[in-house]
């Protein structure tokens, strides 16, 4: 039950993120008409593509979601503790292998 409720927050969580960023949404219209033999075909398909602008409605309420700090666990803490020092990590290393690229290229 604690991993449905889980999935479903996460989806939440996506949903939300998606609305707030914004997005670019595919609409399709397909108009169907009857030939002579009395069969149902495929006449006219049109595809659009809409730009869905950033929601500031959304932004807030993913921010009023997120749990405060307080309320995290020493486990939890120690867990976001290791994935933020893993991103700082690979940021720096990225870092790197530009400016030693950079410096290749350079006569």
């Amino acid at each position: 039950m604690k991993d449905e409720n889980k999935k479903t927050g996460d989806d939440i969580n996506s949903a939300l993120l998606k609305k707030a960023l914004g997005f670019d949404a595919k609409e399709i219209v397909e108009e169907y008409s009857s030939d002579g033999e009395g069969e149902i075909r495929l006449s006219k398909k049109k595809i659009t593509i809409k730009s869905v602008p950033p929601d500031v409605a959304a932004l807030k309420m993913l921010l009023e979601l997120k749990t405060p700090i307080s309320d995290y666990t020493d486990e939890e803490l120690e867990k976001e503790k290791r994935r933020l020092m893993e991103i700082i990590r690979e940021s720096e290393n990225n870092k790197k292998e530009k400016t030693n690229c950079k410096e290749k290229e350079d006569p």
